[in-house]
């Protein structure tokens, strides 16, 4: 079991839209074992694999105690709309109430490049959004608007940077 570090804000990776993964090898497979072992420490609903400082479209996830991953994740069919607190492993110690739709279908590859769809609502479909935001190197304070916005913004340069 190989639970990695969690890079924190100020960190490039976390700035940087990730590869899509071409080569479906005992190497990915690895990475996949370590998101998902990293997953499963108790508080942690994603992480994506830039948040263990690997630049590639792949991300874990534990939801109502199913563990999955996707690699080369495409959301669509957005629905609805929910708002409640979010944080992230990376800005540790802050929560901001943060819209995401309510569901969402993930459409991508598994561990060995076959297909996977996963249909998400409620929590699930708010963790494959922020998953795979941070494939695209966006936070969730980026999405973050007027006097929340300027409040997170605040906090987080309160954050001692790495």
């Amino acid at each position: 079991m190989t639970v990695r570090p969690i890079r924190i804000f100020g960190d490039a990776v976390l700035r940087t839209e990730c590869d899509p993964v071409t080569t479906f090898d005992a190497e990915l497979r690895a990475l996949i074992d370590d998101l998902e072992d990293t997953v499963r420490e108790p508080g942690r609903a994603g992480v994506a694999a830039p948040q263990i400082g690997v630049s590639l479209r792949v991300f874990s996830y534990n939801v109502d105690d199913v563990v999955g991953h996707m690699v080369n994740p495409v959301l669509t069919g957005f629905e609805g709309e929910q708002q409640d607190e979010e944080g992230c492993l990376s800005i540790p110690g802050l929560y901001f109430p943060t819209k995401r739709s309510m569901s969402v279908t993930a459409t991508g590859q598994d561990r060995h490049g076959e297909p996977l769809v996963i249909q998400g609502t409620g929590f699930l479909a708010r963790a494959l959004q922020h998953e795979t935001d941070h494939l695209d190197g966006t936070l969730y304070i980026d999405t973050l608007k007027g006097d929340v916005r300027r409040q997170a913004l605040r906090e987080i340069r309160r954050i001692p940077r790495p």
